[in-house]
């Protein structure tokens, strides 16, 4: 059998082998042992985000990718008289906004550049000039630059306009500190597949029950309706819907292991070391980031391609994918650049691999860069 590859990505991510192998049973998906999984599973989320049941918190799983449970929230839990302000400064705040518009939620922009962090005053401003505003949206790591925004400040200023928040924390949750409650968050939106390690195949809601018992009546779709399907969880503890028994198999190992590498404080360490060896590789083959040291992320780094005339970054992905490392394009307007991510099951052994094979690949092209060149 082939070696997996290696993937340097946003998503999906590489996995353990025990991972891999919890996948290599089946299930039936009423039968009390995986009801008592996903009965687990959402107790675990909650305990991530710091939160508890009787705090008034609860888990809802969702099928589908990060996206579909972000459009559930969307879909669900804002009413016809809502509308959402969407701070985004990169494409996947902006897909935010996109959502919203294909559901016919009111929304409004306020955008910010992609080398900027948001500005917690300048939203406390926006949400003073217009009263109407009653949600607003953020992403906690903006994977198209990688920078991590301020969620806790802008939280605050969301919860002292008396707003509530809905936070794309979809490359953050389970690999970066947080508190959903000190942070002022009401909705809280991730992945199976990414931090915590697991396989594609489920998302997850972290809401605030209120939130969720206010949303009745207002779904806008059958299998979107995130308030049926905690409903449904709740009452038998099964998914409306046939659930991916496979990958919450999965995710149920990867929960272990992320409690037995130490929590989220030691997996956070273990991302931002490889991401510290990363950048100084790749600074000292001569490549530059797109964004300050300061305002970089642990998850995933954006470079600026080389102005070399001979680098194509179609070549320069494909000649590592030979070689066995996975990298993405960046989605930055205006800017040239890639991105190599430094979570999922990576460790610095891998990360100086991949910066091993970087300048044969660059020879193989004939790419001399700049800082390089003697």
């Amino acid at each position: 059998m082939a070696r997996d590859k290696l993937l340097f990505t946003p998503g999906p991510l590489g996995t353990s082998k025990s991972v891999k192998e919890a996948m290599l049973r089946d299930v039936g998906s009423r039968e009390p042992e995986f009801i008592e999984i996903v009965r687990g599973v959402r107790q675990s989320l909650l305990a991530l985000g710091r939160v508890s049941q009787e705090q008034g918190f609860e888990a809802v799983l969702m099928q589908g990718s990060g996206t579909f449970a972000l459009e559930s929230v969307l879909c669900t839990m804002f009413p016809p008289t809502a509308r959402l302000l969407v701070v985004s400064n990169g494409t996947y705040g902006d897909r935010i906004a996109k959502i919203a518009e294909i559901l016919g939620v009111e929304s409004s922009l306020l955008r910010v550049d992609e080398q900027e962090p948001p500005d917690p005053a300048r939203l406390s401003d926006a949400l003073e000039r217009d009263p109407t505003i009653t949600h607003v949206a953020a992403v906690h790591c903006e994977t198209s630059s990688g920078m991590l925004n301020p969620i806790e400040a802008l939280g605050a200023a969301v919860h002292a306009a008396g707003r509530s928040f809905v936070v794309d924390a979809m490359s953050s949750f389970g690999g970066v500190p947080l508190s959903i409650e000190d942070a002022g968050i009401d909705v809280l939106v991730s992945s199976s597949n990414k931090c915590i390690e697991g396989v594609p195949g489920f998302a997850f809601a972290v809401c605030r029950r209120a939130a969720l018992l206010a949303a009745e009546g207002n779904a806008r779709t059958l299998s979107l309706d995130l308030l049926a399907q905690w409903r449904g969880l709740e009452s038998d503890g099964m998914f409306r819907f046939t659930p991916p028994t496979h990958a919450i198999l999965a995710f149920a190992q990867a929960l272990r292991e992320l409690a037995a590498e130490g929590g989220i404080a030691a997996r956070a360490e273990r991302y931002s070391a490889n991401q510290r060896v990363l950048r100084e590789g790749m600074g000292l083959l001569g490549f530059e980031t797109y964004l300050p040291e300061s305002l970089q992320s642990g998850i995933i780094t954006s470079f600026r391609e080389p102005a070399d005339a001979n680098f194509q970054f179609e070549e320069f992905a494909a000649r590592l994918s030979d070689r066995g490392f996975a990298i993405y394009p960046a989605k930055l307007p205006g800017a040239e650049c890639f991105r190599i991510g430094t979570i999922g099951h990576l460790f610095e052994r891998d990360i100086r691999a991949l910066l091993g094979e970087i300048p044969a690949v660059l020879k193989k092209m004939n790419v001399v860069l700049l800082e390089n060149d003697s």
